[in-house]
């Protein structure tokens, strides 16, 4: 560790951020306290008896899934309970809830039909996407109708849609089929050429790309080739999904989408007209319109809203909540979420903190009521180091009796399957992006910039190393071989542990490796994942492998957990009147929002941490999303 004090640089951001901070929590602290005793006004005034809307009979239960589906919220508690109060901002959905929600309506009396809005709804991959389809499909099996509306859909949102008994979109709107497609920015000629940087590249494996935009001009063969293999899987599986959820083949999707110039302008550049020709969707219909079709088809009328009688996915998830009735067993079989990029020390949600997740494991093997552990993946990984001490941890597990099986969600490479490949049983989705098995290292050096302005670097050393990492200075040979080697080593070690883990050779981990990504189903013909299922696939496995009977046991996921007044803030957020009061209120909670670049100087800061304290950084990551 270096006793060295910050130079004047970031020494001048440090208080930067400071004081955009201390400003951030001043105005923060204000606007609660303001909402707080509105809030506290509003009950003592008997306006709301309860916290949540009454179930009537004959009610549609609204899923509104306009919002970032995540894993496990990525901002704090408060700030997410006041987004959905608003009903805007950057709302996250956990999907948990939204499978807990649907499981629940499939036998609930009071609910008689299911609407899905996916306008808005945005998620990081198909493979979670996929698990609410196989929910609706299950929903389905209660003989309830779905109804799917929206403005536009978007290939994901449509994937949901598909599911529905009946599709209506806005005459106004589209459906745009465009396939799957990955652009980069590549920066060698602006860093190299024009900037006068010379970065250097170290990795093993011709697939291994993530760094290729800094070293060349274009994608490499290799990375273009790899890259179409995985997508074309991926999006023949959507293609086949769709198409069988709707009674279309697949060639004729494909065929229209080959053939749109010609079809649109048959229909005179008519997007919704264009979906309904080719059965994309089943009529076109404006918002009145759908309420008054939904009464229509049996949902109750309400006469106070003029509409029909609905419940919204907040409403209804506090309703599910207030009637969970806790399981009586003391065993539990406990969840950890590793979202987010695998990152050195402790970090909060949203990202894979080597400390952070480490300790959610160990909390979990050190629980006498956990008997089983199951590590939920979304992760293009990052760090190697941290991703080591999470797999540590896994084995630790492991070896204190406590069976270990992962499940995959969206992207689990790089450093995301370094962390999941020793346990006991790994579950994927066929659209899960994992693989990717290869390290880099990436080093940038700045004489010829600094000559650029007139200024040199020079001075002298103790051995031939004192100088030889500082960006200052170029780099020589021997700096470029001890490098070289500490990233092959790590590569050998990486595939070294797979092939351990999964019962392989090296050889053979090694054919399938070389920074390669694949998808699920493809990973589980090469054998590097054991099945396909979602989550409560891999609950079910953990559960049964620690000898825990159907329904004798509960689920913990192991969080961070919030604080009273943060428990408290998110509970009033469900509640009607509290969003009306927030609504009324937002003019002012904008105010937060402008102080968001400090988050980015606070981002800044602590990549200089991460990166800075180590000469050579050896980096599992995958930049394999769509």
């Amino acid at each position: 560790m270096s006793d060295a004090k910050p130079g004047p640089i970031r020494t001048f951001f440090q208080f930067i951020w400071n004081a955009v901070n201390f400003t951030n929590h001043l105005v923060f602290n204000l606007i609660m306290l303001f909402i707080l005793i509105g809030i506290l006004a509003v009950i003592s005034a008997g306006m709301s008896a309860k916290s949540f809307t009454p179930l009537r009979d004959k009610t549609a239960l609204v899923l509104d899934l306009e919002g970032v589906l995540v894993e496990q919220r990525t901002v704090d508690s408060i700030s997410t309970a006041l987004a959905e109060a608003q009903g805007g901002g950057e709302r996250e959905i956990l999907l948990r809830d939204v499978l807990r929600i649907i499981k629940a309506a499939k036998k609930d009396p009071h609910i008689t039909h299911l609407v899905l809005n996916t306008d808005g709804y945005n998620a990081a991959g198909m493979a979670s996407t996929r698990e609410i389809v196989a929910a609706l499909k299950d929903f389905k099996t209660s003989k309830k109708p779905v109804y799917a509306f929206a403005d536009n859909y978007e290939q994901k949102q449509y994937l949901l849609a598909a599911q529905a008994d009946k599709i209506f979109l806005d005459p106004e709107g589209a459906f745009f089929p465009e396939g799957l497609g990955r652009y980069r920015l590549f920066y060698r000629e602006a860093l190299q050429d024009k900037l006068g940087l010379d970065v250097h590249l170290f990795r093993v494996g011709e697939y291994k790309s993530a760094a290729e935009p800094y070293i060349l001009d274009a994608a490499s063969e290799e990375s273009k080739q790899a890259d179409l293999f995985w997508m074309n899987d991926i999006w023949q599986r959507y293609l086949q999904q769709v198409g069988s959820a709707r009674g279309i083949a697949p060639e004729a999707i494909s065929a229209a989408i080959n053939e749109l110039p010609q079809r649109l302008a048959a229909v005179k550049g008519d997007l919704a007209q264009l979906a309904v020709n080719e059965k994309w969707v089943d009529g076109l219909k404006t918002a009145y319109e759908m309420e008054q079709y939904l009464v229509e088809q049996g949902v109750a009328f309400d006469d106070e809203s003029g509409s029909f009688q609905q419940i919204d996915m907040i409403d209804y998830l506090g309703h599910v909540n207030s009637n969970q009735i806790a399981k009586p067993s003391a065993d539990a079989v406990a969840v950890v979420v590793a979202q987010g990029e695998i990152v050195d020390g402790e970090q909060p949600q949203g990202m894979v903190g080597g400390v952070t997740t480490s300790a959610l494991i160990r909390a979990a093997r050190e629980d006498d009521e956990v008997k089983a552990l199951v590590l939920r993946v979304d992760s293009p990984g990052g760090s190697v180091f941290a991703s080591e001490q999470i797999r540590r941890e896994v084995e630790l597990t492991k070896a204190a009796g406590k069976p270990v099986v992962v499940s995959m969600a969206n992207v689990a490479a790089s450093g995301g399957y370094w962390i999941s490949m020793n346990a006991d049983r790994i579950y994927a989705d066929e659209s899960t992006i994992t693989g990717s098995i290869g390290i880099f290292g990436l080093m940038i050096r700045a004489p010829r910039t600094l000559e650029k302005i007139g200024v040199h670097s020079d001075g002298v050393t103790t051995t031939p190393w004192a100088g030889a990492f500082d960006m200052t200075r170029p780099m020589d040979e021997p700096t470029k071989q001890v490098i070289q080697s500490v990233i092959e080593r790590g590569y050998a070690q990486f595939i070294g542990k797979v092939a351990k883990a999964r019962k392989q050779t090296t050889e053979a981990i090694d054919a399938n490796a070389r920074g390669r990504v694949w998808s699920g189903a493809q990973a589980k013909e090469k054998g590097l994942v054991d099945a396909f299922g979602g989550l409560q696939a891999a609950i079910d496995d953990a559960a049964a492998r620690a000898k825990l009977g159907r329904n004798d046991y509960r689920v913990d996921y192991i969080e961070e957990p919030m604080s009273p007044f943060e428990q408290f803030i998110s509970n009033l957020a469900g509640n009607s009147e509290t969003q009306g009061l927030v609504r009324w209120a937002s003019p002012a909670l904008g105010l937060i929002q402008q102080t968001r670049m400090g988050q980015q100087i606070r981002a800044d800061l602590q990549w200089l941490d991460r990166n800075g304290s180590k000469p050579v950084n050896a980096v599992a990551h995958c930049f394999c999303t769509f």
